[in-house]
């Protein structure tokens, strides 16, 4: 074997060793990391749920067939909202919907009588920063405030809510999530 030849063998070698350290590292780092983003999206969605329904002290949720992970817990399809004695006051819910750029994720509650939305919020989204990212804003979300289910879209087509300038499909996007996810429920509970 030549000197260049045994050169070369070193360095790949280091760079086995580099990356071999460097993937124990991450593994490492991923755990207790993994958990704690887990924990704080809990927490997130915990605090969105009280803010879309304040009337709510409880939210049960309503579970669907499908199996989203290897420990066995089924996907959450919506939550009923109920007062501190126990009467339903509405139901919240997590819906996502494609926007202009991704997927949007919307939170939303409804009253028991699915007659008016009873706030939003944007869980995550990746729309144009300064003109789709504006449906996280309060402006554009506090429209949406005890709207009327029936007037449930944009005012262009002769709705309740402005879509924002420049960003027609993500404004949209966030009334989709909510009319197709208020449907679902309403003939869920029926």
């Amino acid at each position: 074997m030549t000197d260049s030849n045994k050169d070369i063998v070193i360095i790949i070698g280091k760079l086995v060793l580099i990356s071999v350290i460097a993937s124990a590292l991450l593994a490492v780092a991923f755990v207790p990391t993994n958990e704690q983003l887990k924990k704080n999206y809990a927490e997130a969605r915990t605090s969105t749920l009280a803010e879309i329904m304040p009337s709510a002290a409880e939210f049960e949720a309503v579970y669907g067939d499908t199996v989203i992970n290897d420990e066995g817990d089924k996907e959450i399809l919506y939550y009923r909202a109920k007062d501190s004695s126990g009467n339903l006051v509405g139901y919240a819910f997590f819906r996502k919907q494609v926007g202009a750029q991704g997927l949007i994720e919307v939170a939303g509650g409804v009253d028991s009588s699915f007659n008016a939305i009873t706030g939003i919020g944007i869980m995550a989204h990746t729309e144009t920063p300064g003109l789709g990212s504006k449906i996280a804003d309060d402006p554009f979300k506090s429209q949406f405030t005890n709207v009327k289910v029936a007037d449930l879209s944009l005012s262009k087509s002769g709705g309740a809510i402005d879509s924002i300038t420049g960003a027609t499909i993500s404004s949209q996007a966030v009334i989709d999530a909510l009319n197709e996810q208020v449907g679902d429920i309403k003939v869920a509970e029926a």
